[in-house]
């Protein structure tokens, strides 16, 4: 389990991170969502070990990580910006890391460089960002740590690629309880991916929360009703997050199971009621309203 506990980062003036708090469970998917600046790429460092909070500590299985070999060795982090030496090749990158990981499989490294169509001899400054990309994956993926940090991974690969990245977390996942790390600004490509979500703003975290119980437990239902008494008494029996009127159709985001909303609908005298799924984008997008940010700051 990764621990975070009541971690700050200030770059002088700038409070990068805000004492957060926060616990990433092995096998499950994390996913880090914010805009730019929000504190993600200073998180993920500090879970690295890259660079040492200000305040609080950051526990990987119970050893804290900054200056800490042992618990370093159980993790690889794959940054925005990936480093690779000066005229490297991909074969030299390879034996760098198989030098750092005493597990590195150099079997499946091959295997998947050439199921990915990259030539192990070519200078990797001459590939392109998605290639990078796919080099650092390919990299971190047989190091074979136990945990994998991924700082916009997905960014600069194109849809077939981005899939086929997904497909190895999920196999190295089910084989050998691999836990990702994923930071990203893209909301739409972690929602088939994580099992948790923590959204990031200004610094500080807004809710950190279980995929399933937000879907389970939110809703959005739409409604005609045929009285405004019958609207007032509906209302009063929602716990609603939003509610958005178009003519005589009433969109609600609520509280609630499907059930919990089947057994309202069925005793509310309606024209028209359907209940629908939300998106990870939009169920954040009602949380964040609730608690009085303005969306256009906080998601692209």
């Amino acid at each position: 389990m990764i621990e975070i506990r009541n971690v700050s980062k200030n770059y002088d003036r700038i409070e990068a991170v805000k004492g957060i708090t926060a616990s990433m469970e092995e096998g499950n998917v994390f996913g880090l969502v914010g805009t730019n600046g929000a504190g993600k790429s200073t998180l993920l460092r500090m879970i690295a070990g890259v660079i040492k909070p200000d305040a609080g500590e950051i526990l990987i299985d119970g050893e804290n990580v900054y200056e800490n070999e042992s618990a370093k060795r159980n993790l690889f982090y794959i940054s925005d910006e990936q480093f690779f030496f000066p005229a490297a090749t991909p074969e030299t990158m390879r034996r760098f890391y198989a030098g750092v990981y005493e597990n590195f499989d150099n079997e499946r490294y091959a295997d998947l460089m050439g199921k990915f169509n990259l030539r192990t001899d070519r200078k990797i400054m001459t590939f392109s960002k998605g290639m990078k990309k796919q080099l650092s994956v390919i990299l971190g993926i047989c190091a074979n740590t136990k945990y994998l940090l991924c700082d916009e991974t997905f960014d600069g690969l194109d849809p077939v690629m981005r899939q086929a990245v997904k497909r190895l977390f999920a196999a190295d996942m089910e084989d050998r309880n691999m836990t990702p790390v994923i930071a990203s600004h893209n909301l739409r490509e972690l929602e088939d991916i994580c099992d948790h979500v923590g959204l990031l703003h200004q610094g500080g975290i807004l809710f950190s929360r279980d995929m399933d119980d937000m879907k389970l437990n939110i809703h959005k239902v739409q409604c005609v009703f045929k009285e405004e008494s019958d609207r007032e008494k509906f209302e009063s029996a929602l716990q609603f997050l939003t509610k958005e009127q178009r003519g005589s159709l009433y969109t609600y985001t609520v509280r609630g199971t499907q059930e919990q909303l089947d057994t309202l609908l069925a005793g509310a005298d309606m024209i028209f009621a359907e209940i629908l799924p939300l998106s990870l984008e939009e169920i954040f997008i009602s949380e964040t309203e609730v608690v009085g940010y303005d969306i256009k700051d906080i998601m692209e």
